[in-house]
């Protein structure tokens, strides 16, 4: 029976893996298809016009340049074409005083990476640098001398570069996938407060604290996915003029990042008011109320940030903004049926984020503000 039930739960196991990785491929295709063409572009050019003999460095520059990386392409090219010069300098100088030898490579070694990481914290270049200076002590250097590798470091970023220009993905794609995650997670984290008012769960509380703590590295990657897309949109003709609406996602994102934030210090404060039966029953149902129909704002405002269409685009960010400011509008103690000051605290706390939610969905700061209901 048990042996039955092993076999099952790793069949389905294997099922599931199976379906991820075909589905992961099948997104990848393009990307990889672009990887190959540049690689073995870069390293016929090198061979067959520079006359390099198995430039290797050629092709393996531009899969590190190009790759899966959110990391932006231009500074990943100036990782390599640097690290690789770089280590080559190194790597000559110190085999010049030192000699060749196993010792000798672990010093060098050594030093490349420290001297690596004193210039710059990028790993990449760290990576780059660290192995010429090594390979410059332990391999005799190419037909055309050491810097034959640096130069073909240099071929595959430029053809890196111009795949990135020349074949460009929407650079919009992928930040408005994380702004659907973001607020997905925030909506989701307002409703858990609203639920563990109800239901007086302190723990639920606690768990939607949690859930808005481990929201961070979505943040993180989106800052890192706009800089990426940034890029493209400058460098690519065919989406400079999306760069408008990046910079209008990057905006919002400073504003939902900061929502998180107080929904955080929300969430504590609430698990501490459940605790201490700090509300009546009046309050719980006005309050749990406004963060129900602020998360179904905040379920507006991501078909708004996320639409491809940029009238529907709007036509969604103007509904988020109304909602939100119907909402704000009763965000006062005695409106809600506060009465205790430690309910008040629990008010007080969610008009930033209410503030910082409207500033998302386009407001400006001091009409965000005006609109809370003065103490």
């Amino acid at each position: 029976m048990a042996a039955a039930k092993g076999f099952s739960a790793s069949k389905r196991f294997l099922r599931a893996r199976v379906r991820t990785g075909l589905v992961r491929s099948r997104n990848s295709l393009t990307p990889a298809i672009q990887m190959t063409v540049c690689a073995v572009g870069a390293y016929a050019f090198a061979e067959y016009v520079l006359g390099h003999q198995g430039p290797l460095f050629a092709a393996t520059s531009s899969l590190i340049a190009l790759g899966f990386s959110r990391d932006p392409r231009l500074r990943r090219v100036i990782e390599v074409g640097l690290g690789c010069t770089l280590g080559i300098v190194v790597g000559d100088l110190l085999l010049h005083w030192l000699g060749a030898g196993i010792w000798q490579a672990a010093v060098v070694l050594l030093f490349s990476i420290l001297l690596a990481r004193f210039l710059d914290s990028g790993t990449i270049f760290t990576t780059q640098l660290g192995l010429q200076s090594l390979l410059v002590v332990l391999l005799p250097a190419p037909a055309g001398g050491p810097f034959t590798r640096s130069l073909d470091a240099v071929v595959g970023g430029v053809f890196a570069l111009l795949v990135t220009i020349l074949v460009p993905k929407d650079p919009r794609r992928e930040p408005r996938k994380d702004v659907q995650k973001i607020l997905h997670e925030l909506a989701e984290v307002l409703r858990e407060c609203a639920k563990a008012m109800i239901d007086s769960d302190s723990t639920t509380a606690w768990h939607a604290l949690i859930r808005g703590r481990n929201c961070q590295p979505l943040v993180d990657r989106m800052r890192q996915t706009l800089r990426a897309s940034g890029e493209v949109a400058t460098l690519a003709p065919a989406h400079r003029r999306h760069r408008d609406e990046l910079a209008g996602l990057e905006h919002s994102l400073e504003y939902i990042d900061l929502a998180l934030r107080n929904s955080r210090v929300f969430a504590r404060r609430l698990t501490s008011a459940i605790n201490h039966a700090a509300l009546s029953d009046e309050a719980i149902e006005s309050i749990s109320e406004v963060l129900q129909e602020t998360a179904a704002a905040i379920d507006e405002m991501t078909i708004g940030l996320s639409e491809q269409s940029e009238g529907t685009r709007r036509v969604h960010l103007r509904r988020a903004r109304n909602d939100l400011s119907d909402i704000a509008a009763r965000l006062h103690p005695k409106m809600l049926d506060v009465q205790r000051l430690e309910g008040e605290t629990v008010v007080m706390l969610f008009r930033p984020l209410m503030v910082d939610l409207l500033e998302a969905s386009g407001m400006e700061p001091e009409e965000a503000r005006a609109v809370l209901p003065a103490l």
